[in-house]
């Protein structure tokens, strides 16, 4: 796959990119084993005034980054801008609390000293997705170089640009040189570089495909490795819902990156009594939806990232509406230069269709009716994934059932699933294992150090961090 900014938009080829020779990735792999052996004795105080001035960054630059989003995978302008400054807020979050989430933790052990360190592993290779080009890979990189580790970083073949800027970054920030770099590698060299002992771990997000590869390569080398993969949301709305607010958040959940999010939801499961009054209003918005030019400020709807994704859509719709869901809005590509792909709703999908059970990566919304809401907990759980559930209910004791009994990573009640530096993100079943973020996130690489020492003194007691 080439190295390369083709425009989601127009087709074009903007920019082309040579792969790391054999050489110059054994150099880049070098440099980062030789920077972690100083950057890992660096003080919070340090790495935390580089990482504001990588927060500053992002939010002073935001147009030109968020520029570069649209060009090179499709969104519209105004949210890649916002994309850039919600990656600050990663930056900042780690700033104010990596020292006291990484403190030694004492623990009482019959009169001697123990406690927990938290220690760098070092070099933490990231395997990054295109579809949030510098979220997903600040959400990554914050926590991993404010705990000491140094970071590479395999982007997305389609948006090198993103991946150049983000080196920029942590480089005019003040990281030192080999604490972030951006290694363009094909991906046949990814398992060279898994398997390489100067890499020590491994975070992946992308599809379940490219977990299994990934997560097979990690555990044969016996190195740690967080993978956050794909969804298909459920969006569960019961009688009690504020409907109105239901079916406005249910469209921008669908819509939300041109579709293209893990955790955009993707199955919207309406209690029996609402169902066709909530099928009414949710094809009635989305045909307000504008699909057009990124960077025009009135497309609601971009271009999806490549002409594969398009295809790949394309083919799970009509595979369902064969298998006899109905097509209820749009259902077809739009035609003429770009991948662009309009809002597309099917309704009623059976047990054996693509809607039903699989991730739909685009704009393409599937309805379901439950009849109560044990079928609804068993409509939201009859998928392999488990990330996300966005679920719609004033009743108390609905939301607890729905709480416990969904499946997921994450369930969010009146509200649609969004990642928080502050919350602890990522999935069950096919949707992967590990955390990122909060305080899991920063400790997914970091080596939970036991530490007993007996005497009559007690010994050394645990180090006393400026957080404290």
């Amino acid at each position: 796959m080439a190295i390369a900014t083709i425009s989601p938009t127009t087709g074009k080829t903007l920019r082309t990119f040579d792969a790391l020779s054999s050489e110059e990735l054994e150099r880049k792999l070098q440099r980062a084993a030789d920077t972690f052996r100083t950057y890992r004795e660096t003080s919070f105080a340090d790495r935390a005034r580089w990482m504001r001035r990588a927060a500053e960054i992002l939010e002073m630059e935001a147009d030109r980054f968020g520029r570069l989003m649209t060009e090179e995978m499709g969104k519209p302008l105004e949210a890649a801008k916002a994309e850039s400054i919600k990656s600050a807020t990663a930056c900042r979050y780690y700033v104010t609390r990596a020292e006291k989430l990484l403190r030694d933790v004492p623990i009482d052990v019959d009169g001697d000293t123990a406690f927990v360190r938290y220690q760098p592993l070092g070099a933490v290779l990231a395997i990054m997705p295109w579809n949030f080009p510098f979220w997903q890979v600040v959400r990554f990189a914050a926590p991993a170089l404010m705990a000491g580790n140094v970071g590479l970083l395999k982007h997305s073949s389609n948006v090198p640009q993103c991946a150049l800027a983000l080196e920029e970054v942590f480089l005019n920030a003040g990281f030192p040189e080999g604490a972030f770099q951006s290694l363009f590698i094909e991906t046949s060299e990814v398992n060279r570089v898994i398997e390489d002992p100067r890499v020590k771990a491994v975070t992946l997000t992308g599809s379940e495909g490219a977990g299994r590869a990934v997560g097979a390569a990690a555990g044969k080398a016996i190195k740690k490795v967080v993978l956050e993969l794909g969804g298909s949301d459920p969006f569960i709305v019961m009688p009690s819902a504020d409907l109105d607010k239901a079916v406005a958040t249910a469209v921008s959940a669908r819509l939300i990156n041109n579709g293209q999010s893990c955790i955009a939801a993707k199955r919207f499961i309406i209690a029996e009594p609402i169902a066709k009054e909530f099928e009414r209003r949710f094809v009635e918005r989305m045909k307000t939806m504008v699909v057009g030019d990124p960077m025009d400020p009135k497309t609601d709807v971009g271009p999806l990232a490549t002409p594969g994704i398009l295809e790949g859509l394309h083919a799970q719709v009509q595979a369902s509406v064969k298998a006899g869901t109905r097509l209820l809005l749009g259902g077809k590509p739009q035609g003429g230069p770009g991948n662009f792909y309009p809002p597309t709703v099917l309704a009623d999908p059976p047990p054996q269709a693509p809607a039903f059970h699989d991730e739909l990566f685009g704009p393409v919304a599937t309805l379901l009716r439950a009849r109560d809401l044990e079928h609804a907990v068993e409509l939201a759980n009859a998928t392999p994934f488990g990330l996300g559930a966005s679920v719609w209910t004033q009743d108390a004791a609905e939301q607890r059932r729905f709480i416990d009994g969904i499946e997921a990573g994450m369930v969010f009640v009146n509200a649609l699933v969004a990642s928080d530096a502050r919350l602890p993100f990522g999935g069950v079943k096919h949707s992967g294992h590990g955390r990122e973020l909060a305080d899991l996130g920063i400790r997914e690489f970091v080596n939970a150090k036991t530490v007993r020492i007996s005497g009559p003194s007690g010994g050394a007691p645990p180090t006393k961090h400026a957080a404290e």
